[in-house]
């Protein structure tokens, strides 16, 4: 099936719902007419959209379509990428993230990331979790250090499962334990955003829904964005969702609205499966 996309209408939002220059009072994150660039070839096309504070937002769409890339714009981590552009903004806490003089290792402190496949150090796991600590200077003495892994390790559900063998190494644990062992690493300097790339593409069903109950409970501290090809698991863990088609953005609604009466025709095309 060929799928046409039309310019988007607002980026799927109406007239009432058009965010202000600087964002709604509640919004973590605005973003505003962004393009992004692969060298001479555009990637997104337009995007602009909201993130309310301690929500969990889903992006779908198939395959190529832009969402991790538009994620990666929320911490700049495309700037690794060499011959990358992007024009537009990313407003966190209405401060345009792009703007000159931004400092971007501190950006990063304040929206983590959780990558699709774990990435534990070949450390043990205590040291895992006090790697961003450590080369942060957040921490003052050696109690205060364990307090903040402790922490960390609670808020990703694994403290039980590794208390009594922090001194191990972390590459011993399952692929559901490292993948919760990256999470905490992200908390470990409490972010304010969260964000994660398929953080469950790679996990047997037990262990996907160990982190689905784990993003569930993490929403009451943090604002969540989750990439995911997985339709379920979007309705079953996001607030809100973001369908993404061509580097276009063709709607953006409630989770429960978006699966079952969506505005816009592509978007109930793919959730119906007629393309993707």
């Amino acid at each position: 099936m060929q799928v046409q996309v039309p310019a988007p209408k607002l980026s799927a939002r109406t007239e009432r719902e058009k965010p202000s220059e600087k964002g709604s009072v509640n919004s973590k994150v605005a973003v505003h007419d962004l393009n992004f660039f692969y060298g001479r070839t555009q990637a997104l096309h337009n995007i602009s959209l909201e993130i309310p504070e301690r929500i969990v937002m889903a992006f779908i769409g198939p395959s190529g379509c832009g969402k991790s890339t538009f994620l990666r714009t929320l911490n700049r981590m495309n700037d690794v990428i060499p011959g990358t552009r992007v024009a537009g903004q990313v407003m966190i806490d209405e401060r345009d993230i792009y703007s000159p003089g931004t400092d971007v290792v501190e950006l990063r402190r304040r929206v983590g990331m959780v990558f699709q496949k774990s990435n534990p150090f070949p450390k043990s796991i205590f040291e895992n979790v006090a790697y961003g600590l450590r080369i942060n200077r957040v921490t003052k003495s050696n109690s205060e250090l364990a307090g903040r892994v402790e922490e960390a390790l609670k808020d990703a559900a694994l403290w039980n499962e590794v208390k009594d063998r922090l001194k191990t190494s972390a590459l011993s644990l399952s692929g559901g334990q490292q993948q919760r062992l990256c999470i905490a690493r992200a908390l470990a300097i409490h972010p304010e955003v969260l964000l994660m790339d398929e953080p469950a593409s790679a996990l047997d069903p037990i262990a996907t829904s160990k982190i689905e109950e784990l993003i569930f409970d993490l929403k009451k501290q943090y604002t969540i964005v989750i990439v995911t090809h997985n339709m379920q698991q979007a309705a079953r863990v996001s607030d809100t969702t973001a369908f993404f088609l061509l580097g276009k953005l063709i709607e953006v609604n409630s989770t429960e609205k978006m699966f079952t009466a969506p505005n816009e025709k592509l978007t109930e095309d793919y959730i119906t499966g007629r393309f993707g």
